[in-house]
């Protein structure tokens, strides 16, 4: 690094980074590309960042959707282009985005995460205003319900769950979830029993080991008294507003066509202990688009923007590259047995 004190990157000539997403894994990219002087484009088809973490509270709490957007011009300037990339050229070296311009890349690091309904993701609007205006419809409608059924245990279905119980705890709130055991198969059974404890505690009706039966003809976010809710096993539940927790899939559509031999089932990228796509070693995926056997959390994205910025530095510079390591189940993370 020259020795200088500022962390900046010298000599790094034509050096340009492209970040394909600017979800948490993105904005922690960009943010360390921008604080060591690497010349870098996030791109993203949305105008702000949004803390989907937060995304819950904002559908029960009126006023709270606007904390959880942050414009990505305000942090990265003219580092950021908003647009959708339909295509990545591994052999051009360039992204190609919607409407057929190129933005050239020597390094890329793919955060685009994963998609899901509404309120858990709001990645269907581009613009930030209008998501507001989403979140605070939602508000309104739980706030009409007298009672609400969440489809899907996963992480997100419990803590939607559990926020509106919170917030208006005389509603009636079922969860249904297709297995008996809640949150995220990836957390320990201590955390996912600690779930199935707080949403107890909350008074949060629980039909385990039940699927939803009628999801195509339900209409979900709004409000219409006596929906009935019907599962596999025969039973009806008779509700005033239904949101759905489940379906979230991998942002896949950016790489799908380019780099399909690299693609899990589930659509991740196979990733080598560096977060490099395996075969490229100046493509990194971070986050949900990784396929590493881990929760799916926003910390774990910034970890991986970490090891991927890290190593394009140690590459301009000879140095060794840097390895992810996770908890104590590192060492199987990739493959190998522990």
């Amino acid at each position: 690094m020259g020795g200088q004190m500022s962390g900046q990157v010298t000599h790094h000539g034509d050096v340009h980074v492209v970040v394909i997403g600017g979800g948490f894994g993105g904005i922690a990219a960009g943010k360390q590309l921008k604080s060591k002087g690497i010349p870098f484009t996030l791109i993203d088809v949305r105008d702000a960042f949004h803390h989907n973490v937060a995304a819950l509270r904002a559908s029960v709490q009126s006023g709270f959707a606007q904390q959880t957007f942050i414009p990505y011009k305000e942090t990265f300037g003219d580092s950021f282009r908003q647009g959708r990339v339909v295509r990545v050229d591994p052999v051009a070296q360039v992204v190609v985005l919607e409407g057929e311009q190129e933005v050239h890349y020597t390094y890329l690091i793919l955060c685009t995460g994963s998609d899901g309904p509404f309120p858990g993701k709001a990645n269907t609007e581009t613009s930030y205003q209008k998501a507001i205006q989403k979140y605070e419809e939602i508000v309104k409608q739980i706030q009409q319900a007298d009672s609400v059924v969440v489809i899907g245990g996963g992480s997100t279905g419990v803590e939607m769950a559990a926020e509106v119980k919170t917030e208006y705890p005389e509603k009636k709130v079922v969860l249904v979830h297709p297995h008996l055991s809640l949150a995220d198969p990836e957390l320990l059974p201590s955390v996912r029993q600690q779930a199935k404890g707080v949403l107890v505690e909350k008074e949060v009706e629980l039909l385990l080991g039940q699927k939803v039966s009628n999801l195509s003809d339900l209409e979900l976010n709004v409000t219409r008294k006596d929906t009935a809710v019907l599962t596999d096993k025969g039973t009806k539940i008779l509700t005033d507003l239904v949101i759905c927790c489940t379906g979230n899939r991998i942002n896949s559509a950016a790489y799908r066509s380019s780099l399909g031999e690299c693609l899990a089932k589930n659509e991740a990228l196979k990733v080598n202990e560096h977060m490099q796509v395996v075969g490229y070693d100046n493509i990194y995926a971070v986050g949900d688009c990784a396929n590493v056997s881990e929760p799916k959390m926003a910390y774990h994205a910034g970890l991986h923007a970490g090891v991927a910025v890290t190593n394009i530095i140690n590459s301009l510079t000879g140095d060794p590259l840097t390895s992810y390591k996770t908890g104590e189940s590192d060492s199987y993370l990739f493959g190998s047995p522990p």
